[in-house]
């Protein structure tokens, strides 16, 4: 067999045994019906490209990119196949063989490369956005921009002001009893948006009994990058965080977004040997405080939550019944169960930016079974699908909130305390 772009990829395609168990968990193919678009179709273009049969061309490109990259194939998959990361490696090929053109690459690559890994820049550039929606400047011009970036603008999250948008400090001690001292994952887009959020994980892990430590040399995890088939540059941006991250004398690397942990957590196949000690040292937040047990006292949060587990949660790291554990013991919350918690929302990434079409038909589902259970908090762990969920019930006008998990564990924890 001829020398192929896919040949990394090549092994791990033959993992599929074409049961097709995996076909009912997929978005795409739940919209479409085509085989091509389920993952045991991709599967066999990825295969058929390394085995020389199938030309790397139009029908491989489309495929790669218009699936979500949820994994929830991996999940329904009885033969272990690791469909991200064949699919990484597939968009890797595509992007080093040039197949994909235009200004829409052009432009992802362009900003995930940047303004996305460039704090400075991104801080920059969201400040700029904040002013312009307090003007609101935003709605006097959208009406005559292209479709495209009318839908861009309603999923633009509202910037925070400057204050909330302040970085973690570097060194948070525990409460009470040190239990012991976790390194904290700040991430790009989280303190910038979701600051809060950072803050809140931060405080809880502290009055948990844990110094917090937040690397100040640490930079964008290079999730979006490796989706997006920039894998070398993904892993260079592994390789500054393997360096900012020093796991002497720390019991796990704590992160928030469930993206980024699953992005870090594959960092000994990004950078075999180098990576391993970081990846393995990678909990995320609610999955952490279940592991040490959480003790800590907590206040009654009289709300009804539906909790919907990211896709890079609960299929990317395996973890699901954490967050629903410590929800579980705050006091008076219900707990409400909907009939779709485990699919995919639609956010994936920046797949709501470039597949807008196909991102409203997932999160229509999605949404479809949320409202159902009639939730007063939507809780989920990915600043992707936080955005994506808010603006979908702003849609519909539901008069819901869309929280992380620790929000609201912080609500419970420090009720009545100076703690956020």
């Amino acid at each position: 067999m001829s020398e192929s772009p896919l040949d990394a990829a090549y092994p791990g395609t033959l993992d599929c045994v074409r049961c097709g168990l995996c076909s009912q968990a997929c978005p795409t193919y739940l919209e479409t019906g085509r085989e091509t678009s389920s993952p045991r179709g991709r599967i066999y273009l990825m295969r058929g490209v390394a085995e020389g049969r199938i030309p790397l061309g139009d029908t491989v490109v489309e495929e790669a990119y218009l699936c979500l990259g949820c994994r929830a194939c991996e999940t329904a998959c009885p033969s272990g196949v690791q469909y991200g990361a064949l699919l990484e490696q597939t968009r890797e090929a595509i992007e080093s063989a040039g197949l994909r053109s235009g200004a829409g690459p052009w432009l992802e690559r362009t900003m995930l490369r940047h303004l996305v890994a460039k704090p400075v820049r991104l801080r920059l550039a969201l400040t700029l956005l904040g002013i312009v929606q307090r003007l609101r400047l935003d709605r006097l011009v959208v009406r005559w921009l292209p479709s495209a970036v009318r839908d861009a603008h309603a999923l633009a999250p509202v910037v925070p002001p400057r204050p909330e948008r302040r970085r973690l400090p570097e060194h948070t001690p525990a409460r009470g009893p040190r239990r012991g001292r976790v390194a904290f994952l700040e991430g790009c887009i989280m303190p910038e948006l979701f600051g809060h959020v950072n803050r809140a994980a931060v405080s809880v892990l502290a009055a948990a009994g844990y110094d917090v430590w937040v690397p100040p040399t640490q930079g964008c995890c290079g999730a979006l990058h490796a989706h997006s088939g920039d894998g070398e540059f993904a892993r260079g941006l592994a390789r500054t965080n393997l360096t900012a991250f020093d796991l002497a004398d720390v019991d796990a690397v704590i992160v928030d977004s469930a993206g980024c942990g699953a992005a870090l957590r594959e960092y000994d196949r990004w950078l075999p040997g180098d990576g391993d000690a970081l990846a393995a040292r990678v909990r995320d937040v609610c999955e952490f405080l279940d592991e040490v047990g959480f003790d800590v006292p907590l206040a009654p949060v009289r709300k009804r939550v539906c909790y919907d587990d990211p896709c890079h949660l609960v299929h990317g790291q395996g973890v699901e019944a954490a967050p629903r554990r410590l929800l579980g013991r705050i006091p008076e919350l219900e707990l409400a169960v909907h009939d779709d918690p485990t699919s995919c929302c639609g956010a994936a990434g920046i797949y709501n930016l470039t597949h807008g079409e196909m991102s409203r038909a997932v999160l229509d589902r999605k949404l479809d079974a949320l409202v159902a259970a009639e939730p007063e908090v939507i809780a989920t762990g990915n600043p992707g699908c936080l955005m994506q969920l808010r603006a979908g019930a702003e849609a519909r006008s539901l008069t819901v909130e869309v929280l992380h998990p620790i929000e609201l564990l912080a609500q419970s924890v420090f009720r009545n305390r100076d703690g956020l």
